[in-house]
């Protein structure tokens, strides 16, 4: 599997605990999307710019559609590493895709999210400020210059 460039922001490691594990001995579903959204938080707010001074100006994202897929299963004490694509835009909605390999480099599982821009006031979809749409677009231009390997389940449509 093609990682770099396909997936070119990547997140720290992380490891499979006790407390992640179910009665089957592998990580249990709940912290597949938990580990997920925990790890592109520094891509959310720093690279994407959910900063909290874009908050405070009345904007935000609701997450509006998830699809995980369970590809090979992560056993207790193995480390993980969650790999990140911002594959497309529009003016109101944004399209993440992430795969998670073990130690072995071996295919987890595969996210992908749709999220909304929100206007905080009216907590309805709206369209991006030029500026902040500008931005996205440039990351999601070098995040897909490598095709993916898989066929994904989510998509959104191309607009300006």
């Amino acid at each position: 599997m093609t990682i770099q460039p396909a997936f070119p922001y990547t997140a720290h490691m992380l490891k499979v605990t006790d407390v992640m594990c179910d009665q089957n001995g592998h990580m249990n579903v709940a912290f597949y999307s938990q580990l997920f959204g925990q790890s592109f938080e520094h891509f959310y707010t720093h690279d994407m710019g959910f900063s909290a001074n874009y908050f405070a100006s009345g904007f935000s994202s609701f997450t509006l559609e998830d699809n995980v897929r369970y590809v090979h299963e992560c056993l207790l004490d193995e480390q993980l590493l969650v790999h990140y694509r911002l594959h497309r835009v529009n003016k109101k909605l944004i399209h993440l895709v992430a795969i998670m390999l073990n130690e072995k480099q071996q295919l987890c599982a595969i996210y992908e999210t749709v999220l909304g821009h929100i206007d905080m006031k009216i907590r309805k979809t709206t369209d991006m400020g030029e500026e902040f749409l500008d931005n996205l677009l440039c990351i999601m231009a070098k995040h897909t210059e490598t095709a993916l390997e898989f066929p994904l389940r989510l998509d959104i449509k191309t607009l300006r």
